[in-house]
């Protein structure tokens, strides 16, 4: 850890919710593995990571992108939407960052969601033609998508982008961390 963020930390990590600050500190600092973070703070090992993850960019002083980054971001997410929602594995694939990794907490794997997958290919395939529900949504702030069923929100998916292309993607179906997450679906155009 970089001396800046080592001094900024005691200040922020003041700010980070109890879950947040305990996700951040045994991972981040003492190394412990999602899978028994997961327990900890009462969620699956997905939703521990996107605890770690939060907090993570508020001790680095990274807050979701917004302005110009949000509006491409979110057009990421909608082409992203779309080649699903279309079957088309050769847009999925350059939207997609060779190493993108596919994590969805325990609930989302009892949907039919794979609990990880690592690569373009894996991931592409895996979403070739689905998608048909998702809406693009802010998630925590960040362009994501949403599934809804019976009015309210069933899933979560929460993208991290770099350089252009998807990264990571988190599935998140369980009710108690989509609850703590603030959710706000944008209208297709």
């Amino acid at each position: 850890m970089s001396d800046s963020v080592g001094l900024a930390m005691p200040v922020v990590l003041d700010v980070l919710n109890p879950a947040e600050r305990l996700a951040f500190v045994l991972h981040d600092v003492f190394a412990v593995p999602f899978e028994e973070i997961a327990p900890i703070v009462d969620r699956s090992p997905a939703a521990a990571r996107k605890l770690a993850s939060r907090a993570r960019r508020r001790v680095q002083g990274a807050d979701p992108p917004s302005g110009a980054d949000l509006l491409r971001h979110r057009e990421i997410v909608g082409a992203f939407l779309a080649a699903s929602r279309g079957g088309d594995f050769g847009a999925l694939l350059t939207l997609l960052d060779p190493d993108v990794v596919l994590h969805a907490d325990r609930a989302a794997v009892l949907t039919g969601a794979p609990g990880r997958l690592r690569g373009a290919s894996a991931v592409a395939e895996t979403f070739r033609g689905r998608a048909q529900g998702a809406r693009p949504a802010l998630v925590d702030g960040a362009a994501g998508a949403v599934w809804s069923g019976g009015g309210r929100p069933r899933m979560a998916f929460d993208f991290t982008i770099t350089a252009g292309r998807i990264t990571e993607i988190n599935l998140i179906a369980d009710p108690d961390h989509l609850r703590d997450l603030h959710l706000e679906v944008i209208e297709d155009r």
